[in-house]
């Protein structure tokens, strides 16, 4: 490894990557940089002797985010730590324990539950449609993450589901487990329930685990469930070297079951633990963070962020007489930001719901904006990055005779991609724009890359999903741009019924809306616009609350004016 891990870290990041010892609770305000102090904190145990890779374990919550600290530690020179997703983690323990102790491979896992669910429901009669093999299929990985045994999810909840009563769901839950036991398959929560099992019924299994792995971190903490915090407490048996990072102001998936609890009581369980905030952010201008720290002010873990960059302009709210109109005048503020000079990959549109991005594309489209919606095909799965990276790697096997970002540009193009100005937009235009995506990773490689060299790192890129920003506007539901960050941020649908979405009804509920329009304000860095329409068809809509505690004016759609009386309590 070289050089010292712990160099360009600020005061903070350094306290935190400092402390190889645990237990370490690591509060991580949004833009503080969370991940950059987990990697240098396991690069700086590894240089010091502290670690030894293979003992490291790095648990997260996503394939990506688990790909972004492989792809982190190999820039710092540290290979071999086993930086998975808690799912990902446990299957890998299941498929090699599961032979030792069963004499046979381990059970498949089912890819599609609410398939499963419905053949059970046929052997009992219940004829059910999607919706409610759906609903029923939520309660079910709720049951399991909250480690609630079927009889006592029905004694919580009485009235049943939907149209089905409790016995009758019961009943259903009961023959779907038979039918995966028939067939010897468990479900993606089974491998979490499975994994904990095996660790509490075989002491061998435990000890092997523990001598495995001697040095625990967890990311995103604020989102683990009950079932993840038993495997925690199994995975780290009574050694106490674990460092967990997180900020319960971030905490979005508690109907997943994630529980911001086990954060905020970890001094509690671990007395002697070490704790540092991390409060510096990054990315938001001072301005941004004023309505952020504004919103959550008081709550339960929340920190005060702070910014040492320039102050930018105040995020104003601009009320629009209708859901059309609002959708229209979002797309000409990006037009016009576009415009001046900044790139479309820079800009964002967020929203609480999926069915709201619909009228918005078709305002970008109107205006010839390329956008591209978060939880679309993948990045490397788009069939024209697939072929060019087939491309490149076959031409890499011929000698090169040109210099490689030369040849890397002959194969592109020889696929269609032009010098000239990008198709208007469509399937053209986005192919373009994947194919573009793929020679700037070409222009950023280091000097002396190959092209096999290149087309490994490609793939490798593949498998971790770190994907390449695509240079179009990004649409996203709040959940989906967790975790992401864009200069330019649009929040749209600020009102009563939207966010706070209409059936969050208590307290816990609306809070849980109210971290959601915290994590949609953070992913801004330079300018924040956050509007809401006055009606929705011809009934009349309030502005969220939220709006009225961040103490930001409003500007009626087509006058450029502050509305009298619209600034709220800050």
């Amino acid at each position: 490894m070289s050089g010292d891990p712990l160099a360009g870290l600020d005061d903070q990041q350094r306290a935190a990557a400092s402390l190889l010892r645990g237990p370490v609770c690591v509060l991580a305000g949004a833009g503080t940089g969370k991940t950059r102090v987990i990697t240098h904190r396991i690069a700086h145990g590894v240089d010091t002797g502290a670690y030894s890779p293979g003992r490291v374990m790095a648990v997260t919550f996503t394939a990506k985010a688990a790909g972004e600290m492989r792809g982190r530690l190999r820039a710092l020179g540290v290979e071999g730590v086993a930086a998975r997703t808690f799912h990902a983690t446990a299957l890998a323990q299941l498929n090699f324990f599961w032979p030792q102790l069963a004499g046979d491979t381990a059970p498949t896992i089912i890819d599609k539950k609410v398939r499963v669910l419905g053949q059970a429901a046929d052997s009992l009669g219940l004829h059910l449609d999607a919706a409610t093999l759906r609903d029923v299929a939520s309660r079910i990985e709720w049951r399991k993450v909250a480690m609630r045994t079927i009889e006592q999810d029905a004694a919580a909840h009485p009235a049943g589901l939907g149209g089905i009563d409790a016995g009758k769901l019961a009943d259903l839950m009961r023959a779907y487990e038979k039918v995966k036991d028939d067939r010897r398959q468990l479900d993606f929560e089974d491998v979490l329930l499975a994994c904990a099992g095996m660790l509490e019924s075989e002491p061998r299994v435990a000890a092997a685990v523990h001598e495995q792995y001697r040095h625990l971190t967890v990311d995103e903490f604020q989102d683990v469930s009950p079932v993840q915090y038993r495997l925690l407490e199994l995975w780290l048996g009574d050694r106490r070297d674990i460092c967990v990072v997180g900020d319960a102001s971030q905490t979005i998936y508690s109907f997943a079951g994630a529980d911001p609890r086990y954060l905020l009581e970890f001094g509690s369980h671990y007395p002697d633990a070490q704790l540092v905030r991390l409060e510096h952010s990054y990315r938001s201008d001072p301005a941004i963070l004023a309505v952020a720290n504004a919103l959550m002010r008081g709550r339960p873990g929340a920190l005060a962020l702070t910014s040492a960059r320039r102050p930018g302009p105040a995020p104003v709210v601009t009320a629009y007489p209708d859901d059309s109109a609002e959708a229209s005048g979002v797309a000409a503020a990006v037009a016009a930001q576009i415009a001046s000079g900044i790139s479309p990959d820079d800009i964002a549109i967020l929203y609480r719901a999926n069915a709201q991005s619909a009228p918005l594309l078709a305002a970008l489209s109107a205006r010839g904006i390329a956008a591209t919606v978060l939880g679309g095909t993948r990045f490397f799965d788009l069939p024209e990055v697939r072929q060019a990276v087939m491309a490149l790697r076959g031409a890499s096997v011929a000698p090169v005779e040109t210099t490689f970002l030369a040849a890397v540009r002959d194969v592109l193009r020889s696929l269609g991609l032009t010098d000239e100005a990008p198709p208007a937009g469509g399937a053209l235009r986005d192919a373009w724009e994947a194919r573009s995506a793929v020679l700037r990773l070409a222009e950023e490689a280091p000097e002396g890359t190959t092209l096999r060299g290149f087309t490994d790192e490609l793939m490798a890129r593949g498998r971790d999903q770190h994907e390449p920003a695509l240079r179009t506007v990004t649409l996203a539901t709040l959940h989906a741009a967790k975790g992401l960050e864009w200069d330019h941020v649009h929040l749209v649908g600020m009102s009563e019924g939207l966010l706070p979405i209409s059936y969050a009804t208590g307290f816990e509920q609306i809070d849980e809306e109210r971290r959601l329009a915290y994590v949609g304000i953070t992913r801004a860095g330079r300018t924040l616009s956050l509007s809401w329409s006055e009606h929705s068809g011809s009934r009349p809509r309030q502005r969220s609350r939220f709006l009225q505690e961040i103490g930001t004016d409003t500007v009626r759609a087509g006058d450029g004016r502050a509305r009298p009386g619209a600034r709220g309590r800050s």
